[in-house]
C-alpha cells in the first residue's frame, strides 16, 4: 500500500481515474495537476509510471521527468514505447538530456541517441564530448542572442519571435556577427529602455562568463559570487557557444555534496539512492576504506606491543587509553570536516594553508589544554575520594605524576590531531586528489596511531626512574 501523499485527495481521485479506464479523463486529470504532484504520484505508483508519463502533454511530460531521480528516469524510459521515448528526449532540454545520458551505459546511449532528430542529435553529441564534470556538459544552446547595433524595438520582437524555444528569458546575450560574445542584457533593461535605443548603448560591458572547460565547482562559486539566473559559456575562441542556468548548478551542487559527506563518512560515494544500489555493490563500495582503516589500525596494535613492558609496570595508563585516543581523533575528524567544507565553499584555498596552520595549531593547543585541564581534575578528585575511602587507591603515591602525564598527553593529542585533520585535505587537493578523501576515519585512525607514541613516550619523560 502506497504511503499517504501530501494530498490525499490526489492520490484518491487518481486511483478512481486509473479504475475507471476512461482514457481521457486520465489524460484531463493528470494534466490538471501541478507538476511536483505528478512527480509524487509517480514516486508512489512505480508500477504506473509510463501510464502517468503517457498520458501528459509533451511539455507537461518533460516538466516532470526533468525533476525526478534517475533511477526513476531509467525505468520510465525502459517501459515507454520507442515512439513516446523519442518523442520524450526531443523535447527534453539539451543539458537536461545530457544530463540523463551521461549516466547510462554506452551501448544504452548509442541507441537513445538514434531516436533523436538529427539537429538535436548534434547539440547531443556535441555536449557528451566535453570532458565529464565541465562547464561543457551542463551548458544548453537554448538561448537568446542579438547583436549590438538591433534597436530595442528589434530585439523584442527577436525574443516574441524565438522566446519559447530558450532556456530562459530573463537574460539576453548581444554577440557581434561571428558569435563574439560581446555582453549580457537582463531583460528588465530591455522593457525599461527605449524602443528606439541601439543595444551597444544600453550594455555595460561588465559581464561574468564561464569557459566551457571550467570544472562544474566553478559555475557553482561564479553563480553564488555574482547573484546571477544564467552565466554566458565561452570556448576558447569567445565565441558564445550556451548557457548555464541556476537550476543546473543547484542540482550539480546538491550531488556533490551528498558525495563529499558519503565520503567523509569514509565510504566511495554512491551514483544510486541508497535503497536502489545493489546489495553487493554497496558492499564494494564500502569494503575498500573499511580495509585500508583496518590494516591502518593494525599499527596501532604494533605501537601498543612496543610500549608492552612500561604498560606492564604502570597498569593505570591502560585506563587512559580510550581517552587520549578518541580525544585526538574527535579533534582531527572535527578539524578535517571543518576545513573540507570551507574548500568547497570557497572559503579557503590553497594559498591560505600557513593562515590555516597558525590557527589550527593555536586552536589544537587551546582545545588541548583545556581538555587537559578537566584530566587532571579529574584524577586529582578521585585521588581525594580515594583518600577518604570512598573509591579504591588506583593511582597510588604518585598520582600527580599520572595525571601530569595525561593532561600533557591530552594537549600533544589534540594538538596533533588538530593540525593533521586541517592538513590533510589541504596537501590531497595540492596533489590533486578530493579532498573529501581524507574522511573522518581515516583522519581518526592515523591520530590514533601517532597518539598512542605521543601517550607513552609523554609517561616517559614524567615517570622515568620513579614509576618506569
Amino acid at each position: 500500500m502506497p504511503a499517504e501523499l501530501e494530498n490525499p485527495d490526489i492520490q484518491e481521485r487518481f486511483q478512481e481515474t486509473i479504475e475507471s479506464g476512461d482514457a481521457e479523463a486520465i489524460h484531463e486529470f493528470l494534466n490538471k495537476q501541478n507538476i511536483s504532484d505528478v512527480a509524487e504520484l509517480i514516486n508512489e505508483y512505480p508500477e504506473q509510471e509510463d501510464l502517468i508519463i503517457s498520458n501528459l502533454s509533451v511539455h507537461r511530460a518533460v516538466s516532470t521527468f526533468k525533476i525526478l531521480d534517475f533511477p526513476t528516469q531509467k525505468e520510465i524510459i525502459q517501459k515507454l514505447s520507442p515512439t513516446k521515448t523519442a518523442e520524450l528526449l526531443n523535447e527534453l532540454p539539451a543539458d537536461d538530456r545530457t544530463a540523463f545520458l551521461e549516466d547510462l551505459p554506452s551501448q544504452v546511449v548509442k541507441e537513445l541517441i538514434k531516436t533523436l532528430n538529427p539537429e538535436e542529435r548534434k547539440i547531443t553529441l556535441s555536449l557528451l564530448g566535453y570532458e565529464e564534470g565541465s562547464v561543457g556538459r551542463l551548458m544548453t544552446p537554448d538561448y537568446i542572442a542579438v547583436q549590438k547595433d538591433w534597436t530595442i524595438r528589434e530585439v523584442i520582437r527577436h525574443i516574441r519571435a524565438v522566446g519559447k524555444d530558450s532556456e530562459t528569458i530573463d537574460v539576453i546575450y548581444v554577440v557581434d556577427d561571428k558569435g563574439v560574445f560581446i555582453d549580457d542584457i537582463r531583460i528588465r533593461e530591455v522593457i525599461l529602455a527605449n524602443p528606439d535605443k541601439k543595444v551597444e548603448e544600453v550594455i555595460d560591458n561588465r559581464y561574468i562568463a564561464l569557459n566551457v572547460h571550467d570544472d562544474q565547482e566553478t559555475a557553482n562559486q561564479a553563480f553564488k559570487m555574482n547573484n546571477r539566473v544564467a552565466l554566458p559559456v565561452l570556448d576558447d575562441n569567445k565565441l558564445l557557444i550556451g548557457i548555464v542556468t541556476i537550476d543546473d548548478v543547484l542540482w550539480v551542487a546538491s550531488e556533490e555534496f551528498t558525495e563529499d559527506i558519503q565520503k567523509i563518512g569514509g565510504t566511495e560515494a554512491l551514483d544510486e539512492p541508497y535503497l536502489e544500489t545493489p546489495f553487493f555493490k554497496l558492499i564494494r563500495k564500502r569494503v575498500g576504506w573499511l580495509i585500508i582503516l583496518f590494516l591502518s589500525e593494525m599499527l596501532t596494535a604494533t605501537a601498543m606491543a612496543y610500549y608492552n613492558d612500561e604498560l606492564g609496570k604502570v597498569l593505570i595508563l591502560t585506563n587512559f587509553l580510550p581517552l587520549i585516543m578518541s580525544s585526538g581523533g574527535n579533534s582531527g575528524s572535527q578539524a578535517s570536516t571543518l576545513i573540507i567544507q570551507a574548500m568547497a565553499l570557497g572559503e579557503v584555498t590553497l594559498a591560505d594553508w600557513w593562515r590555516v596552520m597558525r590557527r589550527e595549531i593555536l586552536s589544537g593547543f587551546v582545545l588541548g589544554a583545556i581538555l587537559g585541564s578537566i584530566g587532571f581534575i579529574r584524577i586529582f578528585i578521585w585521588h581525594l575520594l580515594m583518600q577518604r575511602g570512598i573509591f579504591q587507591d588506583i593511582y597510588g603515591d604518585r598520582w600527580d605524576l599520572v595525571g601530569l602525564t595525561v593532561s600533557f598527553s591530552l594537549i600533544g593529542v589534540v594538538l596533533w590531531g588538530t593540525l593533521t585533520g586541517s592538513m590533510l585535505p589541504i596537501i590531497l587537493k595540492k596533489l590533486g586528489a578530493d579532498p573529501a578523501s581524507s574522511s573522518a576515519p581515516f583522519v581518526a585512525t592515523l591520530v590514533d596511531v601517532t597518539g598512542l607514541i605521543i601517550y607513552f613516550n609523554v609517561a616517559l619523560f614524567f615517570m622515568r626512574g620513579i614509576l618506569l
